[in-house]
């Protein structure tokens, strides 16, 4: 099983939340953002990891009201201006977004079950979001000492 792992897309995944864990760790956020972070990755892994007809269904549960649209609509503004005014962290998301996917893919072609590429992809980018911690904390030490 391990010589089946498709290492390139997983140490890419590694490198992209790597990157994205030292900026956030620059914003000094408290342990609470940095769970929610982690769980917001885990849904993003989630959803990426998923069969694309349970997505559909998720979709059509989100969007089968007026009141569920209309508040979809005014995220997806909030998320627009958050683009606009956040580009070099949308920047981030977006590449680690892409990285995912391509570690799913790379999974589904090593035929491993959705649970594993979920586990799989999971560690890693948790991984990576700590390492980026670590390796800013380490960097201001070694800076300041």
């Amino acid at each position: 099983m391990i010589k089946r792992l498709p290492w390139l897309s997983l140490g890419l995944v590694l490198l992209t939340y790597s990157v994205f864990g030292w900026i956030l760790s620059q914003e000094k956020l408290s342990i609470l953002l940095w769970v929610l972070i982690i769980i917001g990755g885990l849904f993003l892994i989630a959803a990426l990891t998923t069969p694309w007809s349970k997505t559909t269904k998720y979709f059509r549960f989100l969007f089968n009201t007026k009141l569920k649209t209309f508040g979809l609509a005014v995220l997806g503004a909030f998320l627009f201006f958050l683009i606009f005014a956040r580009f070099r962290i949308f920047l981030n998301i977006l590449l680690m977004f892409s990285a995912t996917l391509l570690v799913r893919l790379d999974l589904q072609i090593a035929r491993f079950k959705q649970i594993q590429a979920f586990c799989f992809t999971s560690a890693f980018s948790i991984a990576g979001l700590m390492l980026g911690l670590l390796l800013h904390q380490l960097s201001l030490l070694i800076g300041n000492g």
